[in-house]
C-alpha cells in the first residue's frame, strides 16, 4: 500500500518462491485467480465487506469470495469497456482508477488502499467505465457480483454493507467534485494529504509518515492541476514547515495547519 504492505496470505508467499517460469507463462499464472481467500482470517475484515457480519455469515461470504489474484505494478486489473463480472476487494498494495476522454486525455479519478472495493463503476451498464492500474504489486479478492447479489438476498447485514459501499462511492465522487470546484490549489493538496492520512490511520498505520506510490503527475491529474502546480505546492508546504518531503516519502509535521489551509 502507501509505504506499507500486508502479506496477502501464505498462498502468496508460496507463489513468490515457486520455481521460475518463462515470462509469458509467469504473467499468465500471476493474473489468473488463485484459491485461498478467506474473509474469516483476513486482517482487513474490520474495514472491508465482512465488517458487520457475524461468524456464520462470514462463512457464507467465504463461499463467494473464493479467489484472489495478483496485479503487478503498472498492469491493469480491468480496463474501460471490459465486461463487468466481479467487484474486487483490495488486500494489499494500491491501485489508481483512470478515466479517458474521447479526445485521448486521461484523468486519474481515484486512489484505492487495502480494504477498499473496486469495480462498482460497472454495475449500472455491465461494462467498466475506467481503467484500474496497480501503483505497486497488489493483491485483490475476486467477488463475482451475481453470487454476491444472491447472497445479499439471504443475508440482510451483507446487503446493508453493500449499500453502504455504494453510498460511500457516491459520497467520494461528490467530495471530489467539491474539491475540484471550490478549493484553491493549496487547499486541494492539503485535503488530499489529510485524506490519505486518515485512511492509513484507520488501517493501523502511521497517519503522519507514509510513502505516496503515485507520481506527482497522478496527484496533479486527480486534483485538477498541472504537475508543476502540484510539485510547487508540496515544496511550499515543506518550506513553511508543514511537511517534510524526500522523494515519495512524506511526513506531515503540522496536521492542524494543513487542515486550516
Amino acid at each position: 500500500m502507501f509505504g506499507t504492505s500486508d502479506s496477502p496470505s501464505a498462498d502468496l508467499e508460496q507463489h513468490a518462491i515457486s520455481a521460475p517460469l518463462d515470462r509469458h507463462a509467469r504473467l499468465s499464472t500471476e493474473n489468473a485467480p488463485k484459491p485461498g481467500a478467506q474473509c474469516s482470517t483476513c486482517m482487513l475484515r474490520h474495514i472491508c465487506m465482512a465488517s458487520n457480519l457475524d461468524e456464520t455469515d462470514i462463512v457464507r461470504l467465504n463461499s463467494v469470495v473464493k479467489n484472489w489474484k495478483m496485479v503487478r505494478q503498472g498492469q491493469a486489473l480491468y480496463r474501460a469497456g471490459d465486461p463487468f463480472q466481479s467487484i474486487y476487494a483490495l488486500r494489499s498494495g494500491s491501485i489508481k482508477t483512470v478515466l479517458s476522454h474521447p479526445s485521448g486525455r486521461e484523468c486519474v479519478s481515484g486512489f484505492f488502499l487495502p480494504g477498499e472495493t473496486l469495480g462498482l463503476d460497472g454495475i449500472s451498464t455491465e461494462v467498466h467505465t475506467c481503467d484500474a492500474i496497480a501503483l505497486e504489486d497488489s493483491a485483490v479478492c475476486v467477488i463475482p457480483f451475481h453470487l454476491l447479489e444472491a447472497l445479499c438476498r439471504e443475508v440482510k447485514s451483507l446487503q446493508q454493507q453493500v449499500h453502504k459501499m455504494m453510498s460511500a462511492e457516491i459520497v467520494r465522487e461528490t467530495g471530489q467534485m467539491m474539491l475540484l470546484g471550490n478549493l484553491t490549489a493549496e487547499q486541494r493538496v492539503a485535503a488530499f494529504l489529510l485524506n490519505i492520512s486518515r485512511r492509513l490511520q484507520r488501517r493501523g498505520y502511521s497517519p503522519t509518515c507514509f510513502t505516496l506510490r503515485m507520481t506527482r503527475e497522478d496527484i496533479g491529474s486527480y486534483l485538477g492541476m498541472t504537475l508543476e502546480t502540484a510539485s510547487r505546492t508540496l515544496s511550499r508546504f515543506q518550506q513553511e514547515g508543514l511537511i517534510r518531503v524526500q522523494g515519495k516519502q512524506i511526513e506531515l509535521l503540522d496536521l492542524e495547519a494543513l487542515d486550516l489551509r
